[in-house]
């Protein structure tokens, strides 16, 4: 048994998360390693979509151009009847909150193929592949949270190459990104809670010359006996999801003309057609769609994040954008305990933030199930006709496309203030415009950089200045960033002066219009170990 020197972070899975998760502590200057299971990325197609925020999450990344030219963005979704009739349509714009198209097509080995030669390019990050972990345990460790927190190095086990032996290796911190059979949950003793939907899909990814009668975006047929979802991927690329019987298998001497019937109301194949160079089947797959939450993300220096923490059915296209979330959300806190001696109780706020988060996407996606199928009750056919009148009520479907991404719950990091003090800006995201810098047209975060930040549209007062001179935070006036006005408009709306952008560009903190002062360092600056910088910061 072999044992390897201390490493500040582990990750265990190199899948999309994982690797995110390694490139965004790159940015903050963390080392990690990442083992693999598997030699090279799985070739085949799985997630098809992200949205805005994702793509901003790409740009902190690094990898934002690289993905636009393989991206195709998408006008939104649509919800038909078994007659193909439109019952409700969610549009999504070309230019979203956060400066990109909100809903982007994409081919999933793609976009691993770019993040892993980005990985390449950081020293701060290192792949060992065709690793199986075998084991985590949690050392425990006395902390100043309270008496024996296991916060000790974490220790990995490990099998390289289809050995025998086993080495071992230390970390401050290791991500369970592997999955949803994580070894890593069971290692922390979490289990799943059941949201209640489970259903057996039939997942059909081809490729195509044929002419295909199709919506730009992603159509999803509302049926009790037939419910489907089609979407184009990119230029010749489709993909099909069905729900079928377990008697309506595609193998088989009879599973081609099955199939051809199953697609004939997007394009015609002949009877005597057979698969081919014109309609290539790349991929067919049984899924179980399933909705679950881990009942805990954390323990210690250990972490899940991605399907290890959650699971969501596919129906509005947040599974990897939820953990792609988990990354951006954890990474910068883990810095900031790992690099400038935050508290522990800084990591806390990764649970007590993105689960709520997650719990309430996996709710909307299983409505949004259940108005394809309807169960297969007498109540179907009622609650098919109930959301297609809900989605006819002006301002629904804009509605339900904001709540994919809600505010953060109040916290610590996010200090909600009462609604009598004008709409609330603390826990949302910051707009992204284009804006000028010097001399160039850049989007707002090229210019706000990698950790926190002050925005502006009245003179810095003195407590504004100590904050952002605590934190290492630019202190940056609207007015000179030459933008649309958004920026402006926006902190109008909030009644706010001025805000305190987290380093994942949530809104941590306001100067509420007219006053001259944060209004909460008191609850975050000891999380963030800034107490000494902030003696003069009282609340407001």
């Amino acid at each position: 048994m072999k044992a390897t020197a201390r490493r500040p972070v582990v990750i265990i899975g190199a899948g999309p998360v994982g690797v995110m998760a390694a490139l965004l502590l790159a940015r903050h200057g963390v080392r990690s390693l990442l083992l693999e299971r598997h030699q090279d990325i799985y070739p085949l197609p799985r997630a098809v979509v992200v949205d805005d925020e994702i793509r901003r999450i790409l740009q902190s990344a690094g990898v934002h151009e690289e993905f636009a030219a393989l991206a195709r963005p998408a006008p939104g979704l649509r919800l038909l009847d078994a007659g193909r009739r439109v019952i409700a349509e969610f549009p999504r714009s070309m230019h979203g909150h956060h400066g990109f198209p909100q809903t982007s097509m994409f081919d999933q080995p793609e976009l691993e193929r770019l993040l892993r030669d980005a990985l390449a390019r950081r020293p701060e990050c290192e792949l060992w592949s065709g690793v199986e972990v075998v084991s985590v345990t949690q050392s425990v460790a006395r902390d100043t949270d309270g008496p024996n927190d296991p916060t000790g190095p974490v220790r990995v086990t490990l099998r390289r190459d289809g050995s025998d032996e086993e080495e071992h290796l230390w970390a401050d911190a290791v991500l369970g990104c592997d999955g949803a059979g994580s070894l890593t949950r069971d290692a922390i003793g979490a289990v799943w809670e059941d949201l209640h939907f489970e259903e057996s899909w039939r997942v059909i990814d081809v490729r195509t010359s044929r002419p295909v009668r199709t919506w730009e975006g992603a159509e999803q047929i509302c049926s009790p006996t037939r419910p489907a979802t089609f979407m184009r991927v990119s230029e010749d690329r489709y993909r099909w999801e069905f729900r079928l019987a377990d008697d309506q298998n595609l193998e088989g001497p009879d599973g081609w003309e099955r199939l051809r019937e199953l697609v004939a109301p997007w394009v015609d194949l002949p009877p005597d057609a057979s698969p081919g160079n014109d309609f290539e089947v790349v991929r067919q797959a049984q899924y179980t769609f399933r909705a679950r939450l881990a009942d805990r993300w954390r323990s210690g220096r250990v972490f899940l994040l991605g399907d290890a923490a959650h699971l969501t059915p596919p129906f509005v296209g947040q599974g990897l954008c939820a953990g792609l979330r988990d990354a951006q959300n954890l990474t910068w806190k883990l810095a900031r305990v790992l690099q400038r001696g935050a508290r522990e109780g800084l990591l806390d706020t990764y649970e007590r933030e993105r689960k709520p988060h997650a719990r309430h996407v996996i709710r909307v996606a299983v409505a949004v199930g259940w108005a394809m199928t309807g169960g297969q009750d007498r109540g179907a056919a009622f609650r098919r006709a109930v959301v297609g009148t809900a989605c006819r009520i002006p301002g629904v479907t804009a509605a339900v496309g904001r709540d994919l991404s809600p505010a953060l719950t109040a916290g610590p990091l996010v200090r909600r203030r009462p609604r009598l003090t004008g709409r609330m800006l603390a826990g949302t995201f910051c707009p992204q415009p284009w804006v000028r810098h010097d001399g160039r047209r850049v989007r707002l975060d090229d210019v706000l950089g990698e950790s926190f930040a002050v925005l502006t549209a009245v003179p810095p007062t003195a407590q504004m200045t100590a904050v952002a001179t605590a934190l290492g935070a630019p202190t940056i006036r609207v007015d000179d960033l030459g933008d649309d006005g958004t920026l402006a408009g926006w902190l109008a709306r909030g009644r706010a002066d001025a805000v305190l952008l987290r380093p994942d560009r949530v809104v941590m903190d306001t100067v509420s219009a007219g006053t001259s002062d944060f209004t909460d360092t008191v609850a975050w600056a000891p999380l963030l170990h800034t107490a000494r910088h902030t003696a003069d910061a009282r609340p407001a």
